[in-house]
C-alpha cells in the first residue's frame, strides 16, 4: 500500500492572503510520498496581528523567496563566481541574524503572547523556503518551540469552571494558538529525515501527543479544534518515511488518542487523525496491530460510507495500509464489514480517483484471502465497475483495476463473469500500455481468463493471440507470463474449442476469420492441421492475406505460414539441411575405378580430355542407359564426345555415379545441378540442392528460385519459398517482392497442400 499523507510545504508568501481555507488533500498512487504536495495554508487565527504589521515586517527584511532566487542566480556581466558567492553568503548571513532575533523572542521570558505568535509566524514564513530550513533549525528553533508547546494542565471541575492554571478562557485560547503555531512550524520544518530526527530529539513528540489528548480535559473550542488538527498533521510530517519516529509515536502513546479522534465531532480533525494513522500504519506491523487493538476498524469502516470524499479517501487509505502484507488484519477488516463499502467506492461519482484506486487495490488484496472471498466480491457486483475502470485514461486506475481483476480471475466462476462483463477487450488494449505495472497486471489477468475454454475463443476472436505474441513487454516477468498464457491457449485448442474456432473461420467478418487462421497456425496440434487448413480452407485464408495490399496482413500471413511449415516437420532444418539417401539401392564400383583405364570399355572426350569409363556402371543414369542400349550411334562408339559441359563438372558427376556420393562446393553446385538434371541423376541433384540451400540469402533468393524452376529442383524451390516467407520484413522493401509472391502463389499453395497432407499423423 501507499502512504500519501505528506503535504507540500507552505507555497509562496503571497498565499498567506488565503487564510482560513482548508488544506487540500494529498494525491498520489505510485510512491509513498507524492512529488507534488498541495500548499499548507495558515488559518486566520494564527495571524491575529494587523496585516500592516506583517507588511512592515516584510519590508524590514528581504523576501525569502527573492533571496532564494538570488542564491541560485548566475553572476551577470563581468562579476566573478567568487563575488557572486560572497554576495550570497552575505544575504544568508543577514537572514541568520533575523532568524536568531525571532528565536530570541521565543527564548525570552519577557515576551508576551502577541510577540510569541508574531515570532512563530515570522519563522513560519521563512520556513516556507526549503533553502532556509536548515538555517532555521541551526539557530535553535526546535528547543524553543518545545518550551512553548508545553501547555498547562487545564481541567474543568465538577461545576464546569476552569482549573487553577487558567484565569479565563481568553488565556487558554492564546495558549492554544501559540501551541498550534508551533505545530504548524514543526510541520513546515520536517521536510527531511535529519530534520525530523532533530525536532523529535528536542522533545517535540511528547508535546504533540499530549496535545492530542486535550479534548478530554479541556473545554471544546475552535482554537482547541485547530490545535488538534495541527498536532496530528505535525506528527504526520515527522513520521513520514521515518520508521524510527513511527515507532516512537507508538511508544509515546500517540495511537490511542488518534483512534479516539476518528470519532471527534469535527470532520477536519477526523481527516487529520486518519491521515496520521495512515502514515503510522505504513510498513510498520506493530503500529498496525495497535491500531486494530484500539478498535479503529469499526470507525474506519463507517467512514467508508461518508459523503465527504476527503474523509473517505483517508479512511480507505488507512485500511489499505493496515491490510498490506497482513493476512490476519485483512480477515479482521472483512469481518468488520468493509467489503461492501469498498465495492461501492468503485463506482461512486462523489469519490476521487485516488479513492477508487485504493478500493480496487483493496479488493485485489481481499481476493487473495481465499477462494470464497473471490466469489463473494464478484457476487456483490465488483466486476462491472472494475471493467469500467480499465477504460479510464488514468494509468493508475488501469493498474489497480487490472490488479484486482487478475486476482479475481483465479476463480473459474469469475473467469466467465469477467468475460461476460466485457473485460477481455479492454484488457487486451492495455497490453500496449507504456506502464510496466499495467502490462504485468493485464497479462496476469489474461493468464487467469485463458483457463476458461469459452474465454479462449473470445481472446483469439479479439486478436488476443497476436497481441500477446507481438507484445512489447518491458520486464522479464511479464514476458514469461505472456509465454505461459500462449501455452495455456495452445493446450485448450481441442474438442469444442477447436470446433468453435473452425466455425469462426466462416464468420461474416473477414478480420475475425484472419485472426483465427493465424492463431491456429501457431497453436493447433499436428493431428488437426489437415482438418483446419485443408478440409476447412484455412490455408486459403492465409494465402489470400499474402495477396493483400495491406503490409501488416502480408507480414502476419508470412509468419504464420512459415510457422505452420516448421511445425509440420520436427524443424525446417530436417527438411533441407540433411542430404537425402540414394534414391535406390545399387552397387558402386568404387573410387579406384573413377577415370581408370583398367577394364574401361568406353571413353568420353570432354573439353579435349579423355575420361575412362565402364558401361555397366553408367546404367544408373537413364540418359547413359539409353545412349548405350538404344539405337544411338554412341552404342558402338569407343570414344564419345560430351559437349557443353566443363571437365571438372563432368568429373564430379562421374565420381557420384561410381561412388554414390560427392563433395559439392558452392561455386560448382549450380553447374553440377544443371548436369544432374540433364543426365537425370536425382541423387546428385538433391545433393546439389542441399549445398545451394545453405547459401540462400536476401541478395540471391530470386536468382536461386529461378534456378530451381529451370532445373525442376523441388527442394530448392521449397526452401526459397520458406526463406521468402521468413524474411518478409526484410524483403518487403525490395520492389520485386510483392509481384514475385503473387506470381509464385500457386507453387506456395501446392507446397503447403502436399506438406500438410504428408505430415498428417494418419498418413505417416
Amino acid at each position: 500500500m501507499i502512504d500519501k499523507t505528506k503535504n507540500k510545504k507552505f507555497s509562496k508568501l503571497a498565499q498567506i492572503k488565503t487564510v482560513g481555507k482548508e488544506r487540500q488533500e494529498p494525491f498520489s498512487a505510485s510512491t509513498e510520498r507524492s512529488p507534488d504536495f498541495p500548499p499548507i495554508l495558515f488559518p486566520s487565527s494564527i495571524f491575529c496581528f494587523p496585516f500592516t504589521l506583517f507588511l512592515s515586517f516584510q519590508d524590514s527584511m528581504e523576501n525569502p523567496n527573492t533571496v532564494s532566487r538570488g542564491l541560485k542566480r548566475k553572476p551577470e556581466g563581468d562579476l566573478s563566481q567568487d563575488q557572486s558567492d560572497f554576495k550570497a553568503q552575505c544575504r544568508l548571513s543577514n537572514f541568520r541574524k533575523r532568524i536568531l532575533r525571532q528565536v530570541s523572542f521565543l527564548n525570552s521570558a519577557a515576551s508576551d503572547p502577541v510577540t510569541l505568535r508574531k515570532a512563530i509566524h515570522n519563522l513560519s514564513v521563512l520556513a516556507e523556503n526549503e533553502d532556509l530550513v536548515d538555517t532555521v533549525l541551526d539557530c535553535g528553533v526546535a528547543p524553543a518551540l518545545v518550551r512553548h508547546f508545553q501547555l498547562p494542565d487545564v481541567r474543568n471541575d465538577d461545576n464546569g469552571r476552569m482549573g487553577k492554571d487558567s484565569v479565563d478562557g481568553v488565556i487558554d485560547h492564546e495558549q492554544f494558538e501559540i501551541a498550534k503555531g508551533c505545530a504548524l512550524l514543526i510541520e513546515l520544518l520536517a521536510v527531511k529525515q535529519e530534520y525530523q530526527d532533530l525536532i523529535v530529539g528536542a522533545g517535540a513528540l511528547p508535546c504533540l501527543v499530549e496535545s492530542l489528548k486535550r479534548h478530554k480535559i479541556c473545554t471544546i473550542s475552535q482554537p482547541l479544534i485547530n490545535l488538534l488538527r495541527r498536532a496530528a498533521d505535525a506528527i504526520t510530517s515527522l513520521a513520514h518515511e521515518n520508521s524510527d519516529i513511527k515507532t516512537c509515536v507508538r511508544r509515546e502513546g500517540g495511537i490511542p488518542p488518534l483512534v479516539e479522534l476518528l470519532e471527534f465531532d469535527d470532520i477536519k480533525v477526523q481527516r487529520a487523525a486518519a491521515r496520521t494513522l495512515r502514515t503510522l500504519a505504513f510498513k510498520n506491523d506493530d503500529n498496525k496491530n495497535q491500531i486494530v487493538e484500539c478498535n479503529a476498524l469499526p470507525t474506519l469502516v463507517l467512514m467508508l460510507g461518508s459523503e465527504d470524499s476527503k474523509l473517505h479517501s483517508e479512511a480507505i487509505g488507512v485500511i489499505g495500509n493496515l491490510v498490506h502484507s497482513s493476512p490476519n488484519i485483512k480477515k479482521d477488516v472483512l469481518l468488520a464489514g468493509a467489503l461492501q463499502p469498498v465495492i461501492c467506492s468503485l463506482s461512486s461519482s462523489s469519490y476521487c480517483s485516488e479513492s477508487r484506486r485504493e478500493a480496487a487495490l483493496l479488493l485485489g488484496q481481499f481476493a487473495t484471502t481465499d477462494s470464497d472471498c473471490k466469489v463473494h466480491i464478484a457476487q456483490r457486483g465488483a466486476i462491472p465497475p472494475l471493467v469500467d475502470m480499465l477504460k479510464s485514461s488514468d494509468a493508475e486506475l488501469q493498474e489497480m483495476s487490472s490488479f484486482a481483476l487478475g486476482r479475481l480471475a483465479q476463480d473459474s466462476h469469475n473467469q466467465a463473469g469477467i468475460a461476460q462483463s466485457g473485460g477481455i477487450e479492454p484488457l487486451l488494449k492495455l497490453l500496449d500500455s507504456k506502464k510496466t505495472p499495467v502490462q504485468q497486471n493485464v497479462v496476469f489477468a489474461l493468464y487467469g481468463l485463458s483457463d476458461n475454454e469459452d474465454n479462449v475463443v473470445c481472446i483469439i476472436k479479439a486478436d488476443g493471440f497476436q497481441r500477446l505474441k507481438a507484445g512489447n513487454f518491458k520486464n522479464q516477468q511479464t514476458v514469461e507470463c505472456a509465454v505461459k498464457t500462449l501455452k495455456r491457449l495452445e493446450e485448450k485448442i481441442q474438442g469444442r474449442v477447436l470446433k468453435h474456432l473452425i466455425r469462426l473461420m466462416c464468420y461474416p467478418e473477414e478480420m475475425v476469420r484472419r485472426r483465427v487462421a493465424i492463431a491456429l497456425a501457431y497453436l493447433c496440434s499436428p493431428r488437426d492441421r489437415k482438418t483446419i487448413f485443408i478440409d476447412n480452407r484455412g490455408l486459403n485464408l492465409l494465402l489470400d492475406m499474402l495477396k493483400s495490399p495491406n503490409v501488416r496482413q502480408m507480414s502476419d500471413a508470412s509468419a504464420a505460414l512459415h510457422k505452420l511449415a516448421a511445425k509440420a516437420h520436427s524443424s525446417i532444418v530436417s527438411l533441407f539441411e540433411l542430404p537425402p539417401p540414394s534414391p535406390s539401392p545399387q552397387v558402386y564400383l568404387g573410387e579406384e575405378y573413377v577415370n581408370n583405364p583398367k577394364l574401361s570399355d568406353v571413353t568420353f572426350l570432354v573439353e579435349g580430355r579423355t575420361f575412362y569409363a565402364h558401361r555397366d556402371c553408367l546404367v544408373s543414369s537413364d540418359i547413359f542407359r539409353a545412349m548405350f542400349d538404344g539405337s544411338y550411334r554412341e552404342r558402338e562408339a569407343k570414344n564419345v564426345v560430351i559437349p557443353n559441359i566443363k571437365w571438372n563438372v563432368f568429373e564430379l558427376m562421374m565420381r557420384f555415379i561410381y561412388t554414390g556420393t560427392v563433395d559439392v562446393s558452392l561455386d560448382m553446385a549450380q553447374d553440377l545441378l544443371r548436369a544432374a538434371d540433364q543426365y537425370l541423376l536425382d541423387g546428385l541433384k538433391r545433393i546439389c540442392e542441399h549445398a545451394i540451400i545453405q547459401e540462400i540469402s536476401v541478395e540471391n533468393v530470386v536468382i536461386l528460385y529461378k534456378v530451381a524452376e529451370d532445373f525442376n529442383a523441388t527442394s530448392l524451390r521449397h526452401a526459397c519459398i520458406l526463406f521468402m516467407l521468413e524474411k518478409f520484413d526484410v524483403l518487403i522493401s525490395e520492389p520485386w517482392y510483392c509481384s514475385l509472391v503473387h506470381h509464385i502463389l500457386p507453387n506456395i499453395c501446392m507446397f503447403f497442400s502436399t506438406l500438410l497432407v504428408k505430415s498428417h499423423p494418419v498418413d505417416l
